[in-house]
């Protein structure tokens, strides 16, 4: 079965026939809400908002193990995630799709791991390549079925937040090799690759990063949220045509 996690710029799925919400109690506390189960075309799908009813869940205070045990509790085996960056090379600019292949974690402080504290001797996973290839290239043929221009590959820097960098910071991102930088990229992605779970992500550019084009001065706050809910018309369509290409 498909699991999406919408982020800010996608709270709610259109065009899913809902089923019922489901609140799912986990050994890692509550998600950020209840997994809302339904179909889309006939295929059966779970979407759960990342940042909560609301979007009152900061990214830093996102439970990601909670989220991601109970997309895995619930039958779901592959996920798409969506989540709002900002751009950091020149041809990531607000309102363009890309499909990443690559995460840098600038992270800390979160509860990253399913292997901490069970007793168990110590795990380690292959994370090589973090995203998942088979969803990687399922997201990049529905987004062509759907007609809708996307990049293929980048790589996501996942910062602390919830504030945005400074300038610095991004000239630092850009050193190290980023392209794009999100603050809920990780640990999800590593939390979804050590519970067997194949994981893609849709990123939505809804600014540019502090220092870079439009941002040059200031990120002008006042506008990503239309930048997302213009992309977010995209974003649904794509979704559809993962669902369809979907054999859950």
């Amino acid at each position: 079965m498909l699991g999406i996690v919408g982020g800010s710029s996608l709270t709610d799925l259109a065009g899913l026939a809902l089923l019922r919400r489901e609140i799912v109690r986990t050994p890692y506390g509550e998600p950020s809400g209840p997994l809302a189960f339904g179909t889309i075309a006939g295929r059966a799908v779970v979407f759960l908002a990342r940042h909560g009813f609301g979007s009152t869940i900061a990214p830093h205070e996102v439970n990601y193990r909670a989220n991601i045990w109970a997309l895995h509790a619930a039958g779901v085996t592959d996920v798409v995630s969506v989540a709002s960056v900002g751009g950091i090379r020149g041809d990531l600019a607000p309102g363009v799709l890309a499909v990443p292949d690559q995460i840098i974690d600038y992270t800390h402080g979160r509860a990253a791991t399913f292997f901490a504290h069970n007793g168990r001797p110590v795990t380690h996973i292959d994370f090589t390549h973090p995203y998942c290839e088979a969803m990687r290239e399922r997201l990049l043929a529905a987004a062509a079925a759907a007609g809708e221009t996307v990049v293929s590959g980048g790589t996501y820097a996942a910062t602390q937040g919830p504030r945005l960098e400074t300038a610095a910071e991004i000239d630092r991102l850009e050193r190290d090799g980023a392209h794009m930088v999100g603050m809920t990229g990780m640990p999800e992605a590593a939390l979804a690759r050590e519970i067997g779970l194949c994981y893609g992500a849709i990123a939505v550019v809804v600014n540019h990063a502090a220092g870079r084009g439009a941002s040059a001065e200031r990120v002008r706050l006042e506008d990503i949220a239309a930048v997302g809910r213009r992309a977010a018309l995209r974003v649904h369509g794509i979704l559809h045509q993962v669902v369809a290409r979907h054999g859950g």
